[in-house]
């Protein structure tokens, strides 16, 4: 009874390793940083080598400007997907009816020099589920547990995806923050700087007026 048990654990252990092996290989996604300069259009590109695959694009300016950015997609018929002016961020899922190079394209030509830093991704994957390991050598029991834990660990890649997702946006909205507080800082400097340039030059002022007024009237006096 016991060796049948570990039998029956290593087989789990096994199929969950097959499962999720088998997970990683239907994905392939590219998570990237760019600086966009003034002027630049950036385009990057994704190889789909069979048809009704899943094309998802996440992009998040980080910095730069208003922290906008135009963005365009095309397929590799030259067709256009996607083609949004002055976009902050997006998330989007394209499916990929035709084979061939798909363009994703950052244009910074609204800008005149500021430059932009955008993150993201792009991640190619099927839409069907990878298959399961032979069932014909497997019992009832070990068959059903090993649909739940293969229902499991692509739920949990589902749920780390959302995580990924909350991340980048947590880390676009501190950005963005962190360059609205510096700005609004160093307005304020300067303000001040200016306000207390300008108190100084109207009391010179006013020392000038005094004195100029007060000599007049000495001199009418004599």
């Amino acid at each position: 009874m016991i060796l049948t048990k570990t039998a029956s654990m290593t087989m789990l252990v096994m199929i969950a390793l097959i499962s999720i092996s088998l997970l990683s290989r239907t994905a392939d996604a590219t998570a990237l940083t760019y600086t966009v300069e003034a002027h630049e259009k950036a385009c990057f590109y994704a190889w789909v080598d069979v048809p009704k695959k899943k094309l998802a694009f996440y992009y998040s300016v980080q910095s730069g400007g208003s922290f906008d950015i135009d963005v365009e997609v095309k397929n590799p018929k030259d067709k256009v997907l996607l083609s949004l002016e002055k976009d902050r961020q997006g998330d989007y899922v394209f499916t990929a009816n035709d084979v061939g190079e798909y363009s994703f394209c950052f244009s910074n030509d609204m800008s005149t020099f500021a430059e932009k830093v955008v993150d993201f991704e792009i991640s190619v994957e099927n839409e069907k589920r990878p298959a399961q390991a032979d069932q014909k050598e497997k019992g009832q029991g070990t068959q059903a547990q090993a649909e739940a834990m293969d229902e499991s660990v692509f739920r949990l890649s589902s749920e780390l995806a959302r995580i990924d997702r909350m991340q980048k946006y947590f880390k676009a909205r501190d950005n963005r923050n962190f360059s609205t507080v510096v700005s609004t800082e160093s307005r304020i400097f300067w303000f001040s700087l200016t306000e207390s340039v300008m108190i100084v030059a109207m009391s010179m002022v006013q020392v000038y007026v005094v004195r100029t007024f007060f000599s007049g009237s000495r001199r009418s006096h004599v």
